[in-house]
């Protein structure tokens, strides 16, 4: 299957456009997309439904949406009557096969004095596939303040790790008709890819939270049962894969993690590099399922 996770910047180009087919191109024919900040009527998006534009666009994917951020945007038209609206800002899951379920998760947030906070969440989509279903995730952590990425990664690892304990979004008991159309409880696998921007270098304290800690003698331990860097697990250096400049610098910020069940199933990740519809660029994993 081909995942591609991509921070598509309001739909913001490096060119200062905004144009969702030209992201729409540039994902191409992907199986499963994982989206961040993707917004709906905010002006720097072109006050846009992009949720709406961007599910006309893969017209032959399933898709779910959760907003971070949610605020009113209503308004009265000539008449007089209230036209209720929100302006959101959030990540997205589209998937050619159904998406059996889905669940969005807020993280942690700090109030800062001196830096803009936003409200960062995690969409969750259980789709199948064709090895049975998958759990996968799209998220966007804090930009300004290591101490809320390190909350958001805590509550990050809890709900990938705590899920399948969880159950399904409704666990088994009577009445099932009554929740499914298909009369079938929906499952909550416990292999799961969670991809986006995590706004963290490799050489960040909060990449070791993730990936373990390098030792002076035998390097990085890897924790049993957390999530493994797929771009290292399929022969990347930590130190490459840059995705984002900032400050004349490249920056590895947008990553795939997946549980350690399908590291024997990691085929390829790439890097999309000339890809021009955000400040980010795409990552384009390839997994054997």
């Amino acid at each position: 299957m081909r995942f591609v996770t991509y921070n598509i910047q309001y739909g913001v180009g490096k060119d200062g456009r905004v144009d969702l087919a030209r992201i729409a191109t540039e994902i191409g024919d992907a199986d499963v997309i994982a989206l961040q900040e993707v917004t709906q009527f905010m002006e720097r998006g072109g006050n846009l439904d992009q949720v709406a534009e961007l599910a006309a666009l893969f017209p032959e994917h399933y898709w779910t949406y959760g907003p971070a951020m949610d605020a009113d945007a209503s308004y009265r038209d000539e008449a007089g009557r209230l036209v209720n609206r929100r302006t959101t800002f959030g990540n997205m899951i589209l998937s050619k096969t159904p998406v059996l379920s889905s669940r969005h998760h807020m993280l942690p947030k700090i109030r800062l004095l001196n830096q803009i906070s936003l409200q960062r969440s995690v969409i969750e989509a259980v789709i199948e596939t064709a090895s049975g279903p998958l759990r996968v995730y799209s998220l966007h952590l804090a930009h300004a303040s290591v101490e809320e990425r390190l909350l958001q990664i805590e509550r990050l690892l809890a709900i990938v790790k705590q899920a399948p304990d969880e159950g399904g979004v409704v666990s088994a008991g009577p009445d099932t008709e009554l929740w499914y159309s298909n009369g079938q409880f929906m499952p909550m696998p416990g292999r799961a890819v969670v991809m986006g921007d995590f706004n963290m270098d490799p050489s960040f304290t909060e990449y070791d939270r993730i990936c373990g800690s390098k030792e002076h003698f035998v390097g990085r331990s890897l924790p049993a049962g957390g999530l493994i860097d797929a771009w290292v697990a399929t022969g990347g250096a930590e130190d490459t894969g840059g995705t984002c400049f900032y400050d004349g610098r490249l920056y590895r910020l947008d990553y795939c993690f997946v549980t350690e069940d399908l590291v024997p199933a990691l085929c390829s990740l790439k890097v999309g590099d000339e890809a021009q519809g955000s400040d980010h660029q795409p990552l384009y994993l390839e997994i054997g399922i």
